[in-house]
């Protein structure tokens, strides 16, 4: 991309500066990789060159943008959140890209700029949005979820907006004759590859998965999406199309998670080139002179995006201040808009001023947007009267209910676990509150005789409304451990000996939250496996108290004998790609590694935090203790725990020494 080894030493130097600067003022790292562009660009101090080259390596950021977004598609979870997608999200991307045309038309900008100009405004950025709700543990609040719905509709939709931009390009004259060519050809194309493309994935992706090569592995994710881009760019679509398909394939397949984790590092060096690249395409000249038609722009845009989601809202049947809360979050543009700006002044349909002034409005709306977005509530509840009013009411309604109990349990979250609890609470005569943030199963459960009520179990008020002053224990249920570190935190800074117990999902959480102050954490998983142990026991003779006995030790050895595990292939998709997830892993000595002939105090190295279980010998029927003077001979088998990420740098250890 650049000429010369200085410009690359330049290029990581003020990448890496820049970041730390831009984390340090909770901006995103994509301002950060577009500023460095900005500065060292053609328009300012001319330091990297504005050439073929660089365009080309901005394709493979925006390929491999594309392909994450592919990944990310589930069609479970599409039809899980169609009402807001395809109603709510519909609605928007509709409204703001007719609106916008409409307007640039009046303007005097052609159709094709006006399209491409509607298109980069109708966008919100995933990247900043996601990240601040899930800092402020709002991803399962209504406003929330709406958000995320709304987002997953433009990511969607961006898809048909880069074909289309891309067949305006072409040489095919009438916009129906294009229009009509287009989806010819993505149909053809999809039914070939959803056809023959699933089950051809799946069974090239064990071959491969089956060499146990990291390596391998990566170097054929890339293959695989740069083959389906340059398809589709054969079939007159675009790189960005193929690459997109390529993740939906992969998502369908169970190696999803790992391909995920995999490529994350290689695509963020390729996304932050690409914003480079883009921020080497805004004028500064041409900022300074229109600053003041680009700050029009830039309010008039933020006011309309925001009214138009906060009224769409309202028309959906929810509360004015919810909505106001989404349009203010989904208020600035996204990343996707410099996508579809970067490939309309690729196929020549949108240059010059207009495209400065719009580059201009998209990034002033992007970096103000993390400042905004955190008052979402303050701002909603100031417009909106009623929404203040009914926060109140919420509050009120469960003050009526908490103020009359005593010794009783708040249950935080009522879903299945939640409300498997009350029933065993109600059995024992024992009083429950619980509060949920879903609206519909708070009103069906209520209607239903269950004492729930509509709240955020992380604000104070609700939980002294709730009587957590005269409460017995309160019981998390929640299935998101930040949300649940949060309501701990809230609890514990005002009552630091009431009992917490927590759910989670499996043991990588328990120590976080037994820090963040839960006195008992309950992992859904090892008390499945502790539950069908027993099971198996008492069928096979053994006495129920020893039973008993052996469930009661394991509990109090906070499931010391259940920590990790032997993982295989088909294991990919249960763990949800995390690298924290503790694993067992066996380990043969041979006379070539590095540490036969060791003692064993020699392997305990703090920084892998990886531990021997316990040592095997050939023709020895019993286990052995991990002793630190046990010199390790050819044939014995360690078996280790630790993460995937210290087990692989115990194994290079264990080579090599290093």
């Amino acid at each position: 991309m650049f000429a010369s080894i200085q410009q690359i030493i330049l290029l990581l130097i003020s990448s890496v500066v820049m970041i730390t600067v831009f984390k340090h003022l909770k901006l995103p790292p994509m301002i950060a990789y577009f500023s460095v562009g900005l500065i060292f660009g053609p328009y300012a101090l001319a330091y990297l060159p504005d050439n073929e080259s660089s365009r080309h390596i901005a394709e493979f950021g925006i390929v491999f943008l594309m392909f994450s977004i592919g990944l990310e598609f589930s069609l479970p979870k599409l039809n899980s959140m169609r009402g807001i997608l395809f109603g709510l999200g519909g609605a928007q991307v509709a409204i703001t890209l007719l609106f916008t045309v409409l307007f640039s038309r009046l303007v005097g900008l052609d159709f094709y700029a006006a399209f491409i100009i509607g298109s980069a405004l109708t966008m919100s950025s995933t990247a900043i949005v996601s990240k601040i709700l899930m800092e402020r543990i709002d991803l399962n609040s209504r406003h929330g979820r709406l958000s995320i719905g709304i987002l997953l509709f433009q990511d969607i939709a961006l898809i048909p907006i880069i074909i289309l931009i891309q067949a305006f390009g072409s040489e095919i004259s009438g916009l129906t004759a294009i229009i009509g060519t287009t989806i010819l050809k993505v149909s053809i194309l999809l039914v070939i590859l959803f056809w023959l493309g699933k089950p051809v994935m799946n069974f090239w992706f064990g071959m491969v998965a089956r060499q146990k090569s990291r390596e391998l592995f990566v170097l054929n994710v890339l293959m695989i999406t740069m083959i389906f881009a340059y398809l589709t760019e054969y079939a007159g679509l675009s790189y960005a199309l193929g690459a997109f398909l390529a993740g939906m394939l992969i998502s369908e397949t169970r190696y999803r998670y790992q391909v995920e984790s995999d490529i994350s590092s290689f695509r963020d060096i390729l996304l932050g080139l690409f914003f480079i690249s883009i921020g080497m395409m805004l004028n500064l000249s041409v900022f300074i002179e229109y600053f003041s038609i680009i700050f029009l722009v830039f309010v008039g845009f933020v006011l309309f995006k925001a009214t138009l989601i906060a009224c769409l809202t309202k028309i959906f049947k929810y509360e004015l201040g919810v909505g106001i809360r989404t349009g203010i979050i989904l208020s600035q543009a996204g990343e996707f808009s410099f996508v579809i700006l970067a490939l309309g002044m690729e196929q020549e349909l949108i240059s010059g001023e207009v495209l400065q002034i719009i580059l201009s409005v998209c990034l002033l709306s992007m970096m103000l947007a993390p400042i905004i977005i955190p008052y979402n509530g303050r701002i909603a509840r100031y417009i909106s009267k009623n929404y203040q009013r009914n926060n109140n009411q919420n509050i009120q309604k469960i003050d009526e209910v908490g103020k009359d109990m005593k010794d009783h349990v708040i249950l935080c979250g009522y879903g299945r676990s939640g409300q498997f609890l009350a029933r065993f609470l109600k059995e024992e005569g024992i009083s429950y509150i619980a509060i949920d943030m879903d609206a519909n199963r708070v009103n069906d459960a209520s209607n239903a005789g269950d004492i729930v009520m509509f709240g955020d179990a992380s604000r104070r008020l609700v939980l002294n409304a709730a009587g957590l002053s005269k409460a017995k224990a309160v019981v998390i249920a929640y299935a998101d451990d930040r949300a649940s570190s949060k309501v701990i935190q809230v609890i514990r800074e005002s009552f630091p000996n009431l009992p917490i117990i927590v759910r989670t999902l499996d043991e990588t959480s328990i120590l976080q939250l037994q820090n963040d102050g839960a006195s008992e954490v309950v992992p859904e998983i090892l008390e499945g496996s502790l539950m069908l142990a027993s099971h198996a026991l008492v069928i096979l003779g053994v006495p129920l108290p020893r039973v008993i006995k052996r469930i009661r030790a394991f509990r109090e050895e906070r499931y010391k004998m259940f920590r990790g595990y032997f993982k295989g292939t088909t294991d990919i998709s249960d763990d949800i790609g995390s690298d924290m997830q503790l694993q067992l892993r066996s380990m043969e000595i041979t006379e070539n590694l590095f540490i036969f002939n060791r003692y064993l105090s020699d392997l305990i190295i703090p920084e892998l935090n990886v531990e021997i279980q316990y040592l095997r010998r050939p023709n020895m029927l019993e286990n052995i203790d991990p002793r630190p003077d046990i010199i390790l001979s050819k044939g014995d088998v360690l078996v280790l725990l630790g993460s995937p990420k210290d087990l692989e740098q115990f194994e290079k250890y264990a080579l090599n020494g290093k």
